[in-house]
């Protein structure tokens, strides 16, 4: 006889009746958990760091960071983590992420291109470490992923965003016109 012996990742509790549901899917809540995410993370002293550092950076054109409350939220929430999801993705390979926006410390020019062409201003979240991709936030939470094919939007908030990722959901596309 066979057994499986692969440890079950933690699944949340489904909601008592009537209750909220839970805030991630299961795959996405196993990878966060994996990861040292817990509900009620806060790391706001990090958040400051990071925000510090990006508001002080000049590139050499003369480039600055925008640095905002969504970017600051997301980086106390979530920054600083390394997710490695498992498994197989629904349209795309699940992306294997690090949660710290110094990723994005050169491309203040790019995210300020893309925030003008949005028409808000944008920030770095971290990368999707594999491919190099940048994932960035907009001061209204919106979460974008940038790599040498493209600007892709990945949802309305990060929430959405991660699932996104970690479920190898395809984004949409960013187009003109």
């Amino acid at each position: 006889m066979h057994t499986d012996r692969t440890p079950t990742p933690h699944r949340p509790a489904p909601p008592e009746p009537g209750g909220t549901p839970p805030r991630f899917p299961d795959p996405v809540d196993a990878a966060l958990r994996t990861a040292g995410w817990r509900p009620g993370r806060w790391d706001i002293k990090q958040a400051e760091i990071w925000a510090d550092t990006l508001r002080e950076h000049t590139s050499p054109a003369g480039h600055r960071h925008a640095v905002f409350p969504s970017a600051v939220e997301a980086w106390a929430e979530f920054g600083g983590l390394r997710i490695a999801p498992v498994g197989t993705g629904r349209q795309l390979a699940p992306a294997t992420l690090h949660l710290d926006p110094l990723h994005g410390l050169h491309m203040a020019r790019t995210l300020g291109d893309l925030g003008r062409a949005l028409d808000t201003d944008v920030c770095p979240v971290g990368a999707e470490t594999d491919t190099h991709t940048l994932i960035a936030i907009d001061a209204q939470g919106r979460v974008y992923a940038l790599d040498h094919t493209g600007d892709w939007y990945l949802g309305h908030h990060i929430d959405q965003a991660l699932t996104a990722l970690v479920t190898g959901t395809q984004p949409a596309r960013l187009t003109t016109g």
